[in-house]
């Protein structure tokens, strides 16, 4: 069965097939691609899966959501070139390995991947779906992105050198890490361009919808997470980690996602909706807690994004969030199109004015909680004191928030790992007094800062549209 897409914001949802989102990207009406339904994953198929390599499971999940629209062969080479050990430093191809860190809780590594990002999982993915569409349509792509850090580097790396495909990335001139700069500098030239914004990584994110909206570059096409192609192939590895840890198939779980812009926490909720037996999706934010109001009141209000310790999660309006609202609203395109305006009017938008109720949050598994940056200094520690094991601040985070929620219930609990502490080595040294020790890949990668890898402009369209013009 060939599974089709409509926008949030179409009142005449009117279907697209899985290639047309996943080269657009944003919706023209400013709306969000999701499936007309979710596929149905049975728990015979999930045992099936169990004895499966990675890119394997991947395959047996993301057929299911792409629906012939790329051939079953065509899509598992894709996956299979896609989740390489040249490109995944991880043993026989489990490149989600699991770790249980205390009894019946547990780490899923989701960074092993080129960027030591989780991102690599699903952006891998993405370049090589994306570059064999517009090889079969014969075309090229233009991509505007943005990134608090990771997207960039991860985006660069899944696209670098690929003929079809010409991309933008803005990123905010403050906030990242001198690692996450010296990676994204790295990879530009070529068919990478890098744009530095005097802004906040929602100024980023706010240009390249804008940009989306005007009819000259409504053609750009997307790799953050507003591209379904992207909240699709990060579906699997919540299937990879129920299947590691679960002692009987059937039985329920949770997981523990540090998330910022929703769309980690949105592709296990879509995981959930196809059948995988997920009980609670905890979602772990920062000192930025929008979401972590939002699901305790049922108010979504707009606060300027402070820099923090897990810069990642430094996002003041979450883009993903509007495929769940979608959902909650009963698939009204109308209604979404009115909350949406009203946030974007007023800054503030609460469910009691659509006549809903907050609980709806709860009634679909979702839980919050934020931490703080001496939140995240305290877990790094104790972690290292009694497992030996470091992890970086989101993924602190996220272990936070889960030891607020553990209970001796006998449900598992996974928190998602987002990146190798090697890219927060001034965190990890305030927390342990030493720093990570590093992959001979990233040893002296500081070297790469350089300003002219970067083409710095004011948060201003104009500025940006020309720059786009003159180099495409």
């Amino acid at each position: 069965m060939e599974w089709t897409l409509i926008s949030t914001r179409d009142k005449d949802k009117k279907e697209i097939s899985y290639t047309d989102a996943l080269l657009k990207g944003l919706a023209p009406d400013g709306g969000l691609y999701v499936p007309t339904e979710y596929p149905q994953v049975s728990i015979e198929e999930l045992k099936a899966m169990e004895k499966m390599s990675y890119p394997e499971l991947a395959f047996e999940v993301k057929k299911k959501l792409v629906g012939g629209a790329i051939p079953d062969e065509d899509l598992k080479t894709l996956l299979k070139n896609a989740y390489v050990e040249s490109k995944f430093n991880s043993q026989n191809l489990n490149t989600v390995p699991v770790q249980e860190i205390e009894k019946d809780l547990f780490i899923q590594n989701l960074s092993l991947g080129p960027t030591a990002a989780f991102k690599d999982m699903a952006l891998q993915s993405l370049g090589q779906e994306m570059n064999y569409e517009l090889s079969k349509r014969n075309e090229k792509l233009i991509i505007l992105g943005a990134t608090s850090g990771d997207t960039g580097s991860s985006a660069e790396a899944a696209v670098k050198g690929l003929g079809k495909i010409t991309l933008f990335m803005l990123s905010p001139k403050t906030g990242m890490s001198d690692f996450q700069k010296a990676q994204m500098g790295s990879l530009s030239g070529g068919n990478i361009f890098n744009i530095s914004v005097n802004g906040r990584f929602d100024d980023c994110q706010d240009l390249v919808k804008k940009l989306k909206q005007d009819s000259e570059f409504s053609k750009l096409g997307a790799v953050n997470s507003i591209n379904w192609g992207r909240i699709s192939s990060q579906i699997p590895y919540f299937f990879s980690g129920y299947l590691q840890v679960i002692k009987n198939i059937g039985d329920e779980i949770d997981f523990v996602v540090p998330t910022g812009n929703f769309g980690n926490i949105l592709s296990g909720y879509i995981a959930k909706k196809m059948g995988l037996p997920i009980r609670k999706l905890i979602i772990a934010t920062n000192e930025n807690n929008v979401l972590d109001n939002l699901i305790k009141t049922g108010i979504y209000e707009i606060t300027p994004a402070q820099i923090t310790s897990s810069p990642s999660m430094d996002i003041s309006k979450a883009s993903n969030y509007e495929r769940l609202l979608f959902d909650i609203v009963d698939r009204n395109a109308e209604t979404v199109i009115k909350y949406m305006g009203k946030f974007k009017e007023t800054g503030k938008v609460d469910f009691k004015d659509f006549g809903v109720d907050f609980s709806i949050f709860r009634q679909n598994g979702f839980y919050s909680d934020s931490s703080t940056h001496q939140d995240r200094i305290n877990t790094i520690k104790q972690l290292y004191k009694e497992t030996g094991k470091i992890i970086d601040p989101h993924s602190a985070d996220a272990l936070t928030v889960a030891k607020r929620y553990k209970t001796n219930d006998g449900i598992p609990m996974i928190c998602m790992e987002t990146a190798l502490p090697v890219k927060f080595e001034e965190i990890i040294k305030e927390a342990l007094g030493f720093a990570p020790e590093r992959e001979e890949r990233f040893i002296g990668i500081e070297k790469n800062i350089n300003p002219n890898n970067f083409y710095e402009i004011s948060n201003n369209e104009d500025e940006l549209k020309e720059y786009i013009r003159k180099n495409i």
